[in-house]
């Protein structure tokens, strides 16, 4: 067995800040190169590469990876051991003699015609690793790897981990700072897009970050200003892995990383997940929509969308648990007044979390007063949908008194909570919760007459393992990877009742899993913090669905200052509200819509039915949320190109990229004014503005 010697700087590095990798069993951090094409005495005798990115390996197996230029490939990460197993005791099989590899050979399989490269190793311990790379023509830049291990000693091996994908993303002189994705969820909902500032660190665990807190999408991605660097997986099915995003001395390390453990007998082989590494310019949208395209071609389409699921919503929740049907009724019609076109019905409607039957007090008789109550909604021009938050269960419902064998289980035999709702977790992979949940669907939307429904809950994204010996599960994970199935159950349930459902899946807060995206057609801003955090999300979830998917803003209450519409529109999100009128039950938390406030509500609202801008094509690829400033947004529809700009305040030039050759007008759509015209190759335009500036771009 083979561990990395480490300098005593080195040593001083790792004691200083890698808890990190003691947790995922990383190697000890490596310096950078002293510049990125010099001084490392390592010597490329294999490679692979397309138009925009090239991979090459030592004898030793180190590896790294250059982007492809018009004239030379510029080297982007430092050399090094990539791909390696953790042990028992805490060591590295790191070193491996390459001992063959092929000459790159073509391939056609589920994601087109491709160049795949082998290379295989052979460590001191016996330990035979091999390799292999594929880039396909229809992604370029984007480099999907298999690494197998076989147990060629006579010995019993003892494995608590593998990483793969580990490379240091190298600082630039020329273009300082960092800026980073991370498709994890974290209790403390923080920013799915942040700078890399010095001494961040995140693991970025997809299974269980908290009691109720779990699951993501699978990549991880750093970029500099000029160029950008992504590690993931593409398996079909969630995996308990890290992606870990360190800050180093010359760099980001990124990584996956798994502590599965295992032993390997003499002559087995296993193989690890597929993962990728990628290349790109400008931010992370590049690497998602990739992605997205990617894992369609391998059944992961995302759901084609509705028009109704672009209709603009008004919310119940502005009443928050103490709602009444009175003063549902009572809101209806400033609600059609305002042109907004759902009604949703949020939680509180029923008995109790699992005993999904009308409340008693407020729904004296039952299913009936329900009826009416959708009655209603639709007699006055609008769709009625439903808040339901499955897979939870609260204690001392009649439900878990009749189905406690639906329960997820941990390993001693407790039940998992959900903190939010205070209750218990059901099992998605256990068939009775699947039919019960379809039951319920199918009911709420074919029986009382829901257009819709709002599912809802942090713990949606991610189970924990379940070990309920009631459900016979093969492996604990099938929990973990069959949340997928649960929701492809819902999702034709519910276009079974209405083949025009919206189903939209709100998890609170959390990253989304891309796993989800199938059997969802709208995606809302999920709970968002701020209005920075309805604009990245936006460009992440058009990416992640498509340019043109039904992402919704939420509850414009929730933005900056409570009445932010210009993030949502500006970046092609759905509206919503969660207004109350005309009375206010809550004045510590008033949601009352003022007369004041219903005329910027309103102006927004027709402004938006105007422009319908979710329906145009998101431009993600123009501009880089990060580095780019003002901060921008583009779509496009109609012949026509949006941009939104956003800044606290701004005095000075935008470039209005992606315009064809020629003159466009150009107007300020909110404010309703000519701001004259650009020509010429490059469209830049004079603007000054404090929050945010509108444009529309017409050609001449």
């Amino acid at each position: 067995m083979i561990s990395n010697k480490t300098s005593r700087r080195q040593f001083v590095q790792l004691a200083a800040g890698t808890a990190l990798a003691l947790r995922h069993g990383l190697l000890p951090a490596q310096d950078a190169e002293p510049t990125p094409a010099t001084g490392t005495g390592h010597r490329a005798v294999a490679a692979i590469g397309d138009s925009s990115i090239r991979i090459e390996w030592d004898r030793e197996l180190h590896a790294r990876i250059l982007r492809v230029a018009a004239e030379h490939s510029v080297p982007m990460t430092s050399w090094g051991p990539t791909d390696y197993l953790l042990l028992e005791d805490g060591q590295h099989i790191a070193q491996f003699t390459l001992h063959a590899h092929d000459a790159p050979r073509a391939i056609e399989d589920a994601n087109g015609p491709g160049t795949e490269l082998t290379l295989s190793g052979l460590s001191a311990a016996g330990i035979e690793k091999t390799v292999a790379v594929t880039l396909y023509g229809r992604y370029p830049g984007f480099a999907v790897v298999r690494v197998s291990y076989r147990n060629a000693s006579a010995s019993i091996l003892a494995i608590h981990g593998w990483t793969q994908g580990d490379f240091l993303l190298l600082e630039s002189r020329a273009a300082p700072g960092f800026w980073s994705y991370s498709g994890a969820t974290y209790e403390d909902r923080r920013d799915w897009v942040q700078p890399v500032t010095r001494g961040f660190t995140q693991d970025n665990f997809l299974g269980m970050e908290a009691a109720d807190y779990g699951g993501g999408t699978p990549i991880v991605d750093v970029w500099r200003k000029d160029l950008g660097l992504a590690v993931g997986h593409v398996e079909t099915s969630p995996k308990l892995v890290s992606l870990p995003l360190q800050e180093l001395k010359g760099g980001v390390r990124l990584a996956v990383s798994s502590r599965d453990k295992r032993y390997l007998r003499a002559g087995e082989t296993f193989q690890t997940l597929s993962t990728f590494v990628s290349v790109h310019e400008r931010d992370h949208f590049g690497t998602l929509d990739t992605y997205r395209r990617l894992m369609a071609d391998r059944g992961m389409t995302p759901a084609v969308p509705n028009a109704a699921s672009y209709e603009p919503i008004w919310c119940a929740w502005g009443y928050e648990r103490d709602c009444t049907t009175a003063l549902i009724e009572g809101t209806l019609p400033k609600v059609q007044d305002l042109g907004l076109k759902w009604a949703v019905i949020d939680d509180g409607w029923q008995a109790k979390i699992g005993d999904w039957t009308p409340h008693p007090v407020k729904y004296p008789n039952g299913e009936a007063d329900v009826r009416q109550l959708v009655s209603t909604i639709r007699a006055g021009g609008l769709k009625p949908r439903l808040w339901f938050s499955p897979l939870s269960v609260a204690p001392g419902t009649d439900f878990l008194h009749d189905h406690a064998d639906m329960l997820l289980l941990d390993k001693e035999g407790a039940v998992q909570k959900i903190s939010w709702w205070n209750s218990f977790y059901l099992c998605p992979a256990y068939d009775k919760t699947v039919q019960h949940t379809q039951a319920l669907i199918t009911q709420f939307i074919g029986e009382w007459g829901f257009a819709g429904l709002k599912i809802d809950g942090q713990h949606l994204n991610g189970v924990p393992r379940c070990f309920n010996p009631a459900h016979h599960h093969a492996r604990p994970e099938e929990s973990v990877e069959g949340l997928q199935n649960f929701y492809r159950a819902m999702y034709d349930a519910a276009l079974k009742a209405n083949p025009d459902a919206v189903v939209e899946v709100c998890p609170c807060g959390t990253s989304y899993s891309a796993f989800n995206f199938p059997y969802m057609n709208q995606a809302p801003a999920s709970d968002p913090e701020s209005s920075w955090q309805v604009r990245l999300k936006g460009k992440s979830l058009k990416a992640l669905m498509g340019p043109s998917a039904p992402f919704a803003g939420d509850h414009v209450e929730l933005s900056d200052h409570h009445d932010d519409f210009a993030s949502t529109v500006g970046v092609g999100a759905v509206i919503s509200t969660k207004f109350t009128w005309p009375i206010d039950p809550k004045p510590k938390d008033s949601f009352l819509l003022t007369p004041e406030k219903e005329a910027k509500w309103r102006r927004w609202i027709a402004l938006y039915q105007e422009k319908m801008l979710p329906l145009g094509k998101y431009r993600g690829e123009l501009y880089d949320i990060g580095f780019d400033k003002p901060e921008t947004h583009a779509i496009e529809r109609g012949g026509h190109l949006y941009y939104a700009f956003f800044a606290d305040r701004f005095h000075g030039e935008v470039a209005l990229r992606g315009l064809q050759p020629g003159m466009h007008q150009i107007r300020d759509y909110f404010n309703d004014r000519d701001l004259g015209s650009v020509s010429g190759t490059e469209h830049r335009l004079p603007v000054s503005f404090e929050g945010f500036l509108l444009i529309e771009a017409k050609q001449a």
